[in-house]
């Protein structure tokens, strides 16, 4: 899984990196969390790629609260086409979720490693994701959303968990984001040798 990501560059440098007009501003954070708001990169309306600020933690549509949110943080690729909280949002409303690192840990309880996992060649980069917007029943207020979509973990991580974030490459980010392309291939393991892992 993922549950917590570093995303600790700036507005410009997501701008320069994903060939977006504007980024919203947003408080660069070491240690981003579930029900944080944070940016993602999507397609606009006119099929353009644009950056907008979403809650981590994806609502259907159908979902009667905001906390539905607090169990899909991830999504697994295995069955993205399938699972009715994020089939709808796989067809339609793929993102990119900005990130300079993400976390995991090992080992027993009240012994746990925190472990630092980062491209070796790419300062920022980005993992899969899918964004929905959900209509508060009570206010009326629109919120959007957004998931982090995992794979089996690659070698080098599988000794840590056995479950990693989809990484996607920059000559692969208008494949994962247009709806109208079948992104199945993108759901492997990132190469073990493009990654580094440090204690965190």
């Amino acid at each position: 899984m993922c549950g917590r990501y570093d995303l600790s560059d700036n507005p410009a440098a997501i701008k320069a990196k994903f060939s977006v007009p504007r980024v919203p501003e947003y408080a660069p954070n070491l240690d981003v969390r579930p029900t944080q708001v944070n940016p993602v990169v999507r397609l606009d309306r006119d099929g353009a790629r644009e950056c907008a600020l979403a809650r981590w933690g994806l609502v259907p549509v159908w979902a009667k609260d905001l906390k539905f949110g607090t169990r899909c943080i991830n999504a697994r690729a295995e069955t993205l086409a399938t699972a009715p909280a994020f089939r709808a949002a796989y067809r339609k409303r793929r993102c990119l979720v900005p990130v300079n690192a993400f976390y995991e840990w090992s080992g027993p309880a009240g012994q746990r490693v925190k472990w630092r996992i980062g491209l070796r060649d790419e300062p920022l980069f980005a993992l899969a994701g899918l964004w929905e917007w959900w209509k508060d029943p009570a206010s009326g207020e629109g919120v959007e959303t957004y998931t982090i979509v995992t794979t089996d973990a690659n070698s080098l991580l599988a000794p840590i968990h056995d479950r990693m974030p989809v990484i996607v490459a920059p000559d692969r980010y208008a494949l994962w984001l247009d709806p109208n392309q079948a992104p199945e291939a993108l759901l492997a393991p990132f190469a073990a040798d493009a990654l580094k892992v440090e204690r965190g």
